[in-house]
């Protein structure tokens, strides 16, 4: 009789222990559950998209390098940011199209070509025009490649694993941008900012490995086989008075997390490194490369946890959630002067205010159909980017004029904004793709 609570105990303990190897097996049964085409294609978009976003970000890794070495103001440094987006706007209007009449492997391939050579491009520039030719033509593949990937990777994938998978290839970007700190942390003070650039070339090799192992989605190609349209009348498909409301809403939206991301994002690593006689922190170059690449941790993990909570608890109530967590921790952080405080907080910000891209591709693809979709997104994604291009331009200004505090604070309102805009978007968890 002494011995049963030991027993009971004992079972107890195997109990839980089977119950949590059953949790952690459920977690990873949706990823065993798919199809190897499925994986290969999220492989390839995830490596596309954090390659997108090393190239990319170099620009905003040596920004305050070029601001000293060129006697740049901050306003003619954030037109060099907005350049690079409007550019990309119009990359991904025209990769859209190009995904769905050609396929979205073959636009994949083509957009990554294009940022990684023009990004080392930048590296050769010899003034301020040369830089601004290569920022666009830089940015014409940049917005080409999410277009294509995203679609790749929602026709691969199931309704009720989308989400994840979505955000996996989002989560990405925080690699790429850890990567591109990394390099920079690295290759900035040894030799200087043109190195930097020429690491840009590196992810032209990952277009053999796309090329080989990675097929086109079966839905793609059955809607491929029917009779095409054409691309205008996929853009006149999407305003369509059936389409309209929600189009523009979540053009809207997009429009205004972008302005808020890039506003804050495109100017962090100059926040961080210029000398406080010039609004900064004054940190040093490894010090802020360090500080960036603790950002693009909580970043990280900000995608990948929006693609599980969203797959459960539905986009909509995930997407408000981000957005208003982003808009508060903003208004905060250009205040802070404190470098330990904006190690500790960073990450907190980057998880929210980047986490909810991951639900971007996810709505989309559930709103439009096949023909339709890599020119839908395309559309809301980058005609909301040809109005966020005003963000780096705003930001500088405002950080010129201001400080970096009230800056920031303007980013933190489009956040808010952007919430306003679910009034006239549905809630799309379930939707089957056809």
């Amino acid at each position: 009789m002494l011995r049963k609570p030991a027993v009971l105990r004992e079972n107890a303990i195997r109990k839980r222990s089977e119950l949590g190897e059953g949790v952690i097996e459920d977690r990873f049964a949706w990823w065993r559950e798919s199809t190897p085409a499925a994986r290969r294609a999220l492989a390839a978009a995830s490596f596309g998209w954090m390659l997108d976003s090393f190239d990319v970000m170099l620009y905003a890794l040596v920004v305050a390098s070029l601001i000293l070495d060129l006697g740049l103001s901050k306003q003619t440094a954030g037109v060099l940011g907005s350049i690079t987006l409007l550019s990309a706007a119009v990359g991904g209007l025209a990769f859209g199209a190009i995904a769905d009449r050609y396929g979205r492997i073959r636009a994949l391939i083509y957009s990554v070509l294009i940022y990684a050579i023009f990004t080392a491009a930048c590296g050769f520039a010899r003034n301020i025009i040369e830089l601004a030719i290569f920022r666009m033509l830089l940015g014409f593949g940049m917005g080409g490649e999410w277009a294509s990937g995203a679609a790749l990777v929602a026709e691969t994938w199931s309704d009720k694993d989308r989400g994840k998978a979505l955000g996996i290839m989002q989560s990405s970007w925080a690699i790429g941008y850890g990567f591109a700190a990394l390099v920079a942390g690295l290759v900035l003070p040894w030799k200087g900012w043109r190195a930097v650039f020429f690491a840009g070339i590196l992810p032209a090799f990952f277009t053999l490995a796309i090329r080989r192992g990675v097929a086109e989605p079966e839905v793609w190609k059955r809607a491929a086989s029917m009779p095409f349209t054409g691309a205008k009348n996929g853009f006149r498909r999407i305003l369509q008075s059936d389409l309209r409301a929600v189009t523009i809403a979540v053009t809207c939206m997009n429009a205004c997390t972008l302005f808020a991301w890039w506003g804050f994002n495109i100017w962090v690593p100059a926040y961080l490194s210029l000398p406080r006689s010039r609004g900064g922190v004054g940190l040093s170059v490894h010090a802020m490369s360090g500080t960036v690449i603790v950002m693009q941790v909580g970043m990280w993990l900000g995608y990948v946890s929006f693609g599980f909570l969203s797959d459960t608890f539905g986009r909509k109530r995930c997407y408000i959630t981000y957005l208003f967590m982003a808009a508060f921790l903003m208004f905060a952080y250009g205040r802070i002067h404190t470098p330990w405080l904006l190690v500790v907080l960073g990450p907190l910000l980057a998880f929210f205010g980047t986490g909810y891209f991951s639900g971007f591709a996810t709505v989309t693809a559930e709103l439009y159909e096949t023909r339709i979709r890599a020119t839908a997104q395309g559309f809301t994604y980058n005609v909301g980017r040809i109005a966020s291009a005003a963000a780096p331009f705003t930001v500088g200004r405002m950080a010129e004029q201001h400080g970096f505090g009230i800056a920031f604070a303007a980013s933190g309102m489009a956040f808010l904004l952007a919430i306003l805009c679910w009034s006239w978007i549905p809630e799309t968890k379930g939707t089957t793709i056809a």
